[in-house]
């Protein structure tokens, strides 16, 4: 097939879409499929990434709350390439603006929404989970749920990597609803790249003996991430039992979290690691992931937690829920300061009962991921015929 993927999400400088993306043009050519990915960019621009593997930029304005990224803008120009390129099959992977000018293109090939943000989750879920239920918001946001309705109606399918927000887009009336979860990067994480001696310094540098309980949080620093609740879970877990935490990534809330700890000498924000080695080395010398973000699709970090062997300490909705299926890995409230710190606490207590390599398992890989994807694909589709 010749697939077409609309990346509303894809800039250079991203992370997980950009990692996404980039595996993706790697293995539709490995299965005999031909992709081109069209994304907003700087310039108008055609960039062959390999056999049967192309990066298409149009260009398109700055989205103003974060430089890096872009969005389309011109409903036009996005049809005419769809249109040069003749798709066997169209994907689009923002449920916003993008989406809607895709299911009004007015070219045969059938199309697949793919759900790689829960905006719901991301925004009124947290903005108003603390006063109102659910069921509550989702009736004061009726009008989204409209349009992802509307969505859902115009695409052959809607693909989502999370069995939990499967299960809501299903309850709220989107049709044709599957779950293909994502996966890891084959060959880099793994129980044994742990490093006992890396564990002792980290926790040195948190003040800490070996005794203690190593935590890991990875990711932006962005107010969805609830860093902030993080924080204060792990310094109020902290008072009951010697906890660390190594947060790590990069963001414009770095210095509010750096603020935020009150200069314990227990939490260490470093910045990011560009090293994906050493984020793997660092995944397996930790004691557990810690995750605030209940709008996750997939969570990529606690998938990649898992095949490292690291235990997950996660909320109870959304991605990063999918892999706290098993102990020692706990799962709390969602947005709950006090249940975080409960669970922190709890893990913390009995932390020694299991240690990575016993919880080593066959990690799902992106490359499964791809295969499912493009079996669904293509049974919407026939064989085609064009050469990849």
């Amino acid at each position: 097939m010749r697939i077409v993927d609309v990346s509303a999400f894809y800039t250079p400088r991203g992370g997980g879409v950009r990692a996404y993306v980039d595996r993706k043009l790697a293995a539709a050519a490995a299965l005999g499929h031909e992709i081109i990915v069209l994304a907003p960019g700087k310039t108008d621009a055609i960039v062959q990434r390999g056999r049967g593997a192309v990066l298409e930029t149009l260009a398109s304005p700055s989205f103003p709350l974060d430089q890096r990224y872009r969005y389309f803008d011109d409903e036009k120009a996005l049809h005419r390439a769809l249109d040069r390129w003749r798709p066997d099959f169209v994907e689009a992977s923002s449920p916003w603006s993008s989406a809607s000018m895709v299911a009004r293109w007015d070219g045969a090939a059938p199309r697949a929404l793919v759900m790689h943000s829960d905006p719901l989750s991301a925004y009124p879920y947290r903005w108003f989970g603390p006063v109102a239920s659910i069921q509550t918001i989702d009736r004061g946001f009726d009008f989204f749920w409209r349009h992802l309705r509307r969505l859902g109606q115009a695409y052959d399918l809607v693909v989502s990597a999370s069995g939990e927000l499967s299960v809501r887009l299903s309850s709220g009336g989107m049709p044709g609803v599957i779950t293909i979860p994502m996966g890891v990067e084959p060959g880099l994480f793994s129980p044994g790249l742990r490093d006992t001696e890396y564990r002792a310094e980290l926790l040195a540098e948190c003040g800490l003996d070996p005794s203690a309980t190593l935590l890991l949080g990875i990711g932006r620093h962005a107010p969805e991430k609830r860093w902030g609740m993080v924080i204060d879970a792990v310094l109020s877990a902290g008072t009951r039992s010697p906890v660390g935490l190594v947060l790590v990534g990069e963001g414009r809330l770095r210095r509010r979290l750096i603020a935020r700890s009150g200069g314990s000498p227990h939490i260490r924000i470093p910045g990011a690691l560009g090293d994906r080695a050493a984020l793997a080395r660092l995944m397996a010398s930790g004691d557990a992931l810690v995750h605030g973000c209940e709008a996750e699709t997939f969570c990529m970090v606690a998938a990649e937690a898992r095949a490292s062997g690291l235990p997950v300490i996660v909320p109870d909705r959304g991605g990063a829920a999918d892999h706290a299926d098993r102990s020692p890995s706990r799962r709390y409230r969602a947005g709950d300061a006090q249940a975080l710190r409960d669970a922190i606490s709890a893990f913390a207590e009995g932390h020694g009962a299991a240690t990575p390599s016993s919880l080593n398992e066959a990690p799902r890989t992106m490359d499964r991921h791809f295969q499912e994807l493009f079996q669904a694909y293509a049974g919407l589709h026939p064989p085609a015929c064009r050469a990849a």
